[in-house]
């Protein structure tokens, strides 16, 4: 039987690109000091070669691991997976690697929290979805050195991209008026526990200050709160149209998965979608085409770029202890489908 060759080596990639072992270490890493040409030579050769560098040499070296960690609340959430899929692909094309901190909350109890040890040793640094993190956490981060970036959520001292969600929100709402609605409920996300995070709270404020610009009624109990789903949003619609009078004929929802589920539970009830009632989302969902949804669209690639960006910048700044904390806004866009139209006149019992 054939003996397996042994693998390659750094010292086997410089001989056969000419060039010495610490300038290999460097092109490997693309780091500046080496002139293109040479980079692609050798990167050519360890190809070839069926070269894999060290993840631990090449640490002990560099003094970097090369991940970063990327902390969400709820992983298996459609938001938080084309977030992460869109930092993951930044990151990937900037030669690092993502590692998944899924912090989402114990059955009996609050969410997980960042340890000493998860993040010992093992990333350069942080990127944070819409986690609001403790003082705990943000005193663990500050002590082990690790920069962090967040998006949807302002960290102190900290860089971070977003949209702006009380202008997303505005937008929508201010569809529906446009259109000539007056009779408007709010589906958004219960503020507690998200007291600590601007999203929910930012979103139905830019729903309440658009109706009361109009001079229109803020009905209580037309604003109503989920847990950001789509089984939850159907639950609240279904209740709400079988007991509201008037009832709404639009309904502003502050995810498309909250209008989806509404949609649902119009459709079951036997109104039209948008002949008896409107339905605006936020985010442009990957199904929001399918269910016809206007919505206000939200860059997730633009973020996912400028995070990873500013998550380098923060790392080379701590090198050089000139760190500046930046906040990047991105914009978002209304796109109009065939979820909303102007409101039929109603009779005067509110049935439609």
């Amino acid at each position: 039987m054939a003996q397996r060759s042994a693998p390659s080596t750094i010292v086997d990639v410089a001989k056969a690109a000419g060039v010495s072992v610490a300038t290999v270490s460097r092109a490997l890493r693309g780091m500046d000091r080496v002139s293109p040409s040479t980079r692609e030579r050798v990167r050519r050769v360890a190809d070839e070669l069926s070269y894999l560098a060290s993840p631990t040499a090449t640490s002990l070296a560099s003094g970097q691991t090369r991940i970063i960690g990327v902390v969400v609340p709820f992983a298996s959430r459609w938001y938080f997976a084309s977030m992460m899929s869109a930092i993951a692909k930044a990151m990937r094309d900037r030669g690092y690697q993502v590692l998944l901190f899924d912090v989402e909350p114990e059955p009996c109890g609050g969410r997980l929290e960042l340890t000493r040890s998860m993040l010992w040793k093992r990333v350069d640094g942080v990127i944070s979805i819409n986690v609001a993190m403790t003082e705990g956490e943000l005193e663990l981060l500050r002590g082990v050195h690790v920069p962090v970036v967040s998006i949807g959520y302002d960290l102190p001292d900290r860089s971070s991209v977003g949209i702006d969600d009380y202008a997303a929100a505005r937008t929508a709402t201010d569809h529906v008026l446009d259109l000539g609605h007056r009779e408007v409920a709010y589906i958004g996300a219960a503020l507690e526990p998200n007291e600590l995070v601007e999203t929910p709270r930012e979103r139905r404020r830019a729903f309440t200050e658009a109706i009361e610009k109009r001079g229109l009624p803020l009905r209580d109990e037309w604003i109503l709160a989920t847990d950001w789903t789509p089984q939850h949003a159907h639950d609240l619609t279904v209740d709400l149209m079988r007991s509201a009078s008037p009832r709404p004929t639009a309904i502003v929802c502050a995810s498309d998965e909250i209008a989806m589920g509404t949609c649902l539970a119009l459709t079951e009830l036997g109104l039209g979608v948008p002949e008896d009632v409107s339905v605006v989302g936020i985010d442009d969902h990957t199904m929001a085409g399918l269910f016809s949804l206007t919505t206000v669209r939200q860059d997730f690639v633009a973020q996912g770029e400028q995070a990873a960006a500013l998550l380098l910048e923060s790392i080379a700044a701590q090198e050089r202890s000139a760190f500046q904390p930046q906040r990047v806004v991105i914009d978002t866009e209304l796109i109009v489908r065939g979820s909303t139209a102007p409101p039929r006149r109603q009779d005067s019992d509110g049935s439609g």
